[in-house]
């Protein structure tokens, strides 16, 4: 199977040795995405803003695919407390309103760079 590695120029740079997404067997496979500033490399304060640039940081990369949000089959979001998970609720239904993927959602001990959210998608190629 052959995969290609996707690189969005205007996302934050990966944090680790990975890429931000790979074009794979007809999807694309993000890796997760910070709340990261893509021009300051800072986490903004509070988990809805973090939620809400790490969901335009994943547009970007899916854009760099050829892709939109509206692509999305599946994603897995990672909280630093369950306690926001109605919080963050509110802002992911703000950009998965029509046809919403399947979703796993989960605690993680720690996030890196003391992110609060976290997430990684899954989308289908046109």
């Amino acid at each position: 199977m052959a995969k290609e590695t996707i690189t969005a120029e205007k996302a934050p740079a990966a944090v680790g040795p990975y890429v931000h997404a790979v074009k794979a067997g007809g999807f694309v496979f993000t890796s997760g995405q910070l709340g990261l500033d893509p021009e300051t490399g800072t986490l903004p304060e509070g988990v809805a803003a973090q939620a809400e640039q790490a969901i335009r940081n994943i547009e970007t990369v899916l854009a760099a695919a050829g892709l939109a949000l509206s692509d999305v089959v599946k994603t897995t979001v990672f909280l630093a407390d369950m306690k926001d998970f109605a919080v963050i609720n509110e802002v992911y239904a703000r950009y998965f309103a029509d046809g919403a993927p399947a979703r796993s959602c989960v605690q993680a001990a720690a996030l890196p760079k003391g992110g609060l959210f976290e997430i990684e998608v899954v989308a289908a190629l046109r």
